[in-house]
Parts: structure tokens; C-alpha cells; sequence
């Protein structure tokens, strides 16, 4: 079995064979014949002292080989390579495997299931990949919002209109298989190697689409504009669904609806299906000039072409647990109109590939707890739609309201900055307390302070501050159990981070390919 040795600790410019022997000497490996190859690359700026840190994977020629180098050397272990084997039911059910919607969670449970002959059917609210693309730009260029192409809905999910960050804090296995099959279709082979990697914006539509084509290939079906509008239960399980422009027998329904699809948790409210409300997070994109954000983490290195674009992670939190912290973080980025309803506003951030642009973004987010709000498994969602609402008036219905650091820290709100703010629907210098809650502004300007201790760039008082970040994650839980079906509806598969079970591209990901996993082990294709 490979082993991986890690913590090898190496300039940035030094060659990959260099940084193979380097490795393979400090294990007493150095001039034997192996296969060898780096497996991972993070980067060390702590203090400026800029390093990167390699793993190398090596196959040796015997297994007492590979156990005596494990045991003796504390970095060394074996390399668990990713595997995806679900056992298949030869179990009977009448019906069609069906997913309600195509973000990452529906996407690697439809692609699971096409694979070993389920020819799912999948139903997705917002269109096809190019047409859900163009009318997010003509919103984007101040045209009319389309409620059900945006995004939020449509081919691919939020993340379509992101970085394409594919990091995790979760640490399964599953999350290589996952890196592996989008550069199957497409995507950067770097992705595999990188310690925070990214598709960007403009790959992964390309490799969105290339799964699509090998879903249907497989038999699988994928309808867009075509949103799930009944569920019929018989039972304890639910026979049939109905959507627009028809309807099916079902035998499982996959529920991948995204953490904003606010009509579907209504329709299983009124089904009696148990929900349960859980924490979310509201706040503000901040914009600083990419080149002050680099300058902060590397200091005299700041510039070096060998350095990736920087990018930072931060969080405080008082004594009574309320966080604030910083999200989805796009180096050379844009912020984005995100709203889904007329009569909101709402923002993202996205960038691409190359991530050239002249800003950085990043949310600054408010933790929020259930008792926070009106109460009820509803009351999170009234929250954020109220923020958004107040924010679409204090933009005078198009822009977003605005404020630059200063102008929110004392209270009186300016736009007196170098950094021009990119979002493209413009922006309304206005009193951010006007929108948010007070707890919310409150921990907002402790957030501020205290990261403006850890990094230059936020003692900037003319870094932007945009409004609202509300689609952190979802206000709403559709509780399951332990095999994943819902604890009320014995076919009914909450998965990904519209039912509260992940956050971001691969975890929702690797929650389909489990759900898919376990619809396998109970019903044959």
C-alpha cells in the first residue's frame, strides 16, 4: 500500500524532483527505486517565514518494507486511497429514484446512482447551465431578477456562482473520490495536490455540464424549470410526487434542494414532516485591494509570482458564544447580487480560476441561534427574508446598501475609499444598523476590531463593507436518522446543505454519494 510522508518543509522555488528526495531522504529512502510523487502542498506564512509544506506519496517494493518505515517514522502513514464500493439490494420497489435538485449533493447522488443502472430522475427548479447564466447576467447588469434561474437555483447550485473553494473540514475519504471524479470531467488536475484548492467559476460550469451528459448518457433524466410541487404519502412512505408538468411513482425521493429553496420546506411543513430549526449566520461581504490583503500575509514576499493569491480564515467569539468569522473568502474577486424573491437583496462572492481581479472578498459573518428569532422551525428563514427586505429598501430597490469601515464604525456611513466596489448592481451608502439587528452590528464592529490585530489590511477604515450575506447555510434542519432517511418518511433522503447535513461543494458531495449509497443498499436499479 503507498505511504505518504508528510511535513516536508520546502522554499517555494524549489523544482518537484527536489522536493521528492528531500522527502524520501528524511526517511532513509534516498536513491532506492520507487514511485514517488507529491501529494499534497499547503503554504507556511506564519510570522512571513514563507515555506511550502509537501506530502510526498511513495509505493515501495514490499509490505514489511512499508511497515518498518511507518513504524519508525512518526510522519510517515499509509495512503487510503478513495473507494466507492455500495453494495447493491436485489430488493424490488415500484418507482423512480428521484431527486429534488441538482447542486453538488444532487449531482454525486444522480451520478452514483446512473452509474449502477438507477436512472434517477432529477427535478431542478432552475434552468440549464447557459440559460441560468445568461439570466444571471442580465441581472447582474441591472435587469429584472428571474425567481427561478439565479444564483441560487439552477444547474450546478449556489456554488456555481462562487470561487469553486473545495475545501472541507470534514475528513473522509470520500473527499479524494470526489476531487478525482471532477477532474474526470474536467476539472484542474491541481485540485488533487492543493491544500485549500479551487475549480474557480468558469471551470467548474464546464465540468457541471460534462456530469450531466454522463448522467443522461447512463438513462438518468434531468429536468429543468421543473420544480417538485407535491409529495402523496401512503403509509409512512411517499408513492407518488407531482411536479411541473407532471407527475411519478416514486420509490425514494432525494430531498438536494439547497439552503434557500424557502417553498419546499413550506410544503413539507404542511406534509407534518419534523423539521427542527438550527443555527445559521448573517453578516456583510468586506472588499479590501488584493494587493493589501497579500502585503498583510507576506510582507516583503507579497508580489513573489511563485505565492498563490492570498487568503486568510478568521473568527472571534465572546464568552456568551457569539462568533463572528470570516466566509467563503475570493481572492481576486467580485462581489455578487445573489437574491432568489423580488424585493430582496441579496450578496455573494465569486471568482475565477485565475483569480486576477483587483479586489478580495470575503464574508464577515454573524453566528445566529434559534432563540434569536421568532421562534418555530420557520422562524430563521423570517429572520434572514426580513434582513434581506430592509436591505432592498435601503438600496432604494436595485443597490446594495453600503458602507466603507469607518463610516460604519462611527456611525456615520461614507464611502470615502481607494477600493472601487464591485457590486455590479451599485451600491447605496447606508447605516447598516438600519438593516441588521443590533446584536448582529454589534458583533460585526468586535469581529473588526479583533481582526484588525491579526491582520494589516483590516485596520484599513476604507475597506467596503456590502450588504447582506444571508445564504451562509441553512436556518432549517429536515432531521434524519442514522441510515439518513427522514425520521418521519421512511423514503425520504434529507441530503446536503439545504437540509442542514453540510456546507460547501465537497461536503454536500460526498452527503450525496452516501445518500445514494444507502438508497442502493435497500432497493435494486
Amino acid at each position: 500500500m503507498p505511504l505518504i510522508i508528510n511535513q516536508i518543509r520546502c522554499p517555494v522555488n524549489l523544482e518537484k524532483d527536489e522536493i521528492i528526495n528531500r522527502a524520501l531522504k528524511s526517511v532513509g529512502l534516498s536513491g532506492k527505486e520507487n514511485n514517488a510523487a507529491i501529494y499534497k502542498t499547503s503554504l507556511d506564512a506564519r510570522r512571513q517565514d514563507i515555506k511550502y509544506v509537501h506530502s510526498v506519496i511513495v509505493t515501495l517494493g514490499s509490505a514489511r518494507e512499508e511497515e518498518a518505515v511507518c513504524r519508525k517514522y512518526p510522519d510517515v502513514h499509509y495512503a487510503a486511497e478513495p473507494d466507492f464500493s455500495p453494495t447493491v439490494s436485489s430488493v424490488k420497489r415500484a418507482g423512480r429514484v428521484c431527486i429534488a435538485g441538482f447542486g453538488p449533493a444532487g449531482i454525486f447522488c444522480a451520478l452514483a446512482l446512473a452509474e449502477k443502472g438507477y436512472r434517477p430522475l432529477v427535478l431542478e427548479k432552475g434552468g440549464d447551465m447557459d440559460s441560468r447564466t445568461m439570466a444571471v447576467k442580465r441581472y447582474w447588469d441591472g435587469g429584472e431578477l428571474d425567481e427561478n434561474s439565479n444564483v441560487q437555483f439552477g444547474e450546478g447550485g449556489a456554488g456555481t456562482f462562487s470561487d469553486g473553494k473545495l475545501t472541507t473540514r470534514i475528513k473522509d475519504p470520500l473527499c479524494r473520490y470526489v476531487l478525482k471524479r471532477l477532474t474526470e470531467f474536467g476539472a484542474p488536475a491541481e485540485i488533487l495536490t492543493k491544500a485549500k484548492p479551487h475549480i474557480g467559476t468558469d471551470n467548474l460550469r464546464g465540468v457541471i455540464k460534462a456530469i450531466r451528459r454522463r448522467i443522461i448518457s447512463l438513462g438518468g433524466e434531468v429536468r429543468f424549470l421543473t420544480p417538485l410541487t407535491d409529495i402523496h404519502l401512503n403509509g409512512g412512505e411517499i408513492d407518488r410526487i407531482a411536479f411541473t408538468g407532471g407527475e411519478c411513482e416514486c420509490s425514494a425521493l432525494v430531498a438536494a434542494v439547497g439552503h434557500s429553496a424557502g417553498g419546499f420546506f413550506e410544503l413539507l411543513g404542511e406534509k407534518g414532516i419534523f423539521m427542527e430549526p438550527k443555527p445559521f449566520s448573517v453578516g456583510v461581504r468586506i472588499e479590501h485591494l488584493q494587493k493589501d490583503v497579500d502585503l498583510s500575509l507576506y510582507g516583503a514576499h507579497a508580489g513573489d509570482p511563485l505565492l498563490p493569491k492570498g487568503e486568510y480564515q478568521l473568527s472571534c467569539r465572546m464568552p456568551s458564544g457569539r462568533a463572528a468569522y470570516t466566509f467563503c473568502m475570493c481572492p481576486g474577486g467580485v462581489v455578487v447580487p445573489a437574491a432568489s424573491e423580488y424585493g430582496t437583496v441579496v450578496t455573494n462572492g465569486m471568482s475565477e480560476f485565475a483569480r486576477d481581479g483587483e479586489n478580495a472578498n470575503c464574508a464577515i459573518a454573524v453566528s445566529v441561534s434559534p432563540n434569536d428569532t421568532d421562534g418555530g422551525v420557520f422562524g430563521g428563514l423570517k429572520f434572514i427574508k426580513d434582513i434581506e427586505r430592509r436591505a432592498f429598501v435601503c438600496g432604494g430597490g436595485i443597490k446594495a446598501p453600503a458602507t466603507d469601515v469607518g463610516g460604519f464604525l462611527s456611525g456615520r456611513p461614507s464611502l470615502n475609499t481607494k477600493i472601487t466596489p464591485s457590486y455590479s448592481r451599485g451600491v447605496a451608502v447606508c447605516e447598516l444598523r438600519d438593516i441588521f439587528p443590533r446584536f448582529v452590528t454589534d458583533m460585526l464592529e468586535i469581529g473588526l476590531g479583533d481582526f484588525s490585530k491579526k491582520m494589516k489590511c483590516f485596520r484599513d477604515t476604507s475597506a467596503v463593507l456590502t450588504a447582506p450575506e444571508t445564504r451562509t447555510s441553512s436556518p432549517i434542519r429536515i432531521t434524519r436518522n442514522e441510515k439518513g432517511n427522514s425520521v418521519s418518511v421512511g423514503n425520504l433522503f434529507p441530503c446536503g446543505e439545504g437540509a442542514g447535513y453540510a456546507g460547501g461543494i465537497i461536503s454536500a458531495a460526498v452527503d450525496g454519494l452516501k445518500t445514494a449509497a444507502e438508497i442502493m443498499s435497500r432497493q435494486s436499479p
